[in-house]
């Protein structure tokens, strides 16, 4: 079984872009598990499914021929032959994500699938980024951690990522996630890494630190 990197945490924290970056150190796959919510968001959306039928999301998942990128240099997102990369980004996707991540019978099918993928993969490890990573999908993980921010900051850096556009909606989004699962709390076992102090480079170091423990030297030498 792949070595698992399960990193959880609110928008702004920076866990997208350093785990990436620690996925690239390490040689390893990175699995965006937010974006699978944001493909199926758009596909529900593009298909004109009702977004608060339990049911036909979860039959919409099942039947989209979608792979989820593992490359952290090749995250480009393809559903039944589209490109989607672009549009699971727009507002008018982001701002209905919650109400399909909302439902426990499509957060169970695609947990599975993100297990499934984590089994299979080429690399020897993975980096796994999301609400639910260390607490549901890999709970067993000897790298669990949560990364946050002060709010102000997780906003700021947000809006850098907008050049500049109101980011209000983040704290919106942060807050209607957050009825389905508690992820601003780091649950037993779970290593926090509060980056609002620190720099990209050296939150990236932190992350990297982390895992080298949690793995027990296994990957030392790729560290």
């Amino acid at each position: 079984m792949s070595h698992i990197i399960a990193v959880d945490g609110p928008a702004g924290s920076g866990k997208s872009s350093v785990s990436k970056a620690v996925a690239r150190r390490l040689g390893f796959g990175y699995l965006d598990t937010g974006a699978a919510y944001r493909v199926l968001t758009a596909s529900a959306l593009t298909a004109g499914i009702d977004l608060d039928d339990e049911s036909v999301v979860v039959q919409l998942w099942e039947s989209l021929n979608y792979q989820a990128p593992t490359d952290p240099d090749g995250q480009i997102f393809v559903v039944n032959g589209e490109d989607f990369t672009d549009l699971i980004r727009t507002e008018g996707t982001s701002s209905h994500v919650s109400r399909v991540a909302k439902h426990p019978r499509v957060r169970q099918a695609m947990n599975e699938g993100f297990r499934s993928l984590a089994d299979s993969i080429a690399q020897p490890g993975i980096v796994i980024e999301g609400r639910d990573i260390t607490t549901v999908v890999a709970p067993d993980s000897p790298v669990r951690v949560l990364m946050t921010a002060d709010e102000d900051v997780r906003i700021a850096r947000r809006q850098a990522e907008l050049g500049g556009a109101d980011a209000s909606s983040l704290t919106q989004r942060d807050n209607a996630d957050r009825k389905v699962v508690d992820f601003m709390t780091a649950a037993d076992g779970v290593v926090t890494l509060d980056s609002t102090h620190l720099s990209f480079d050296d939150t990236i170091s932190a992350l990297l630190a982390i895992a080298q423990e949690g793995l027990e030297g296994g990957m030392e030498g790729a560290l």
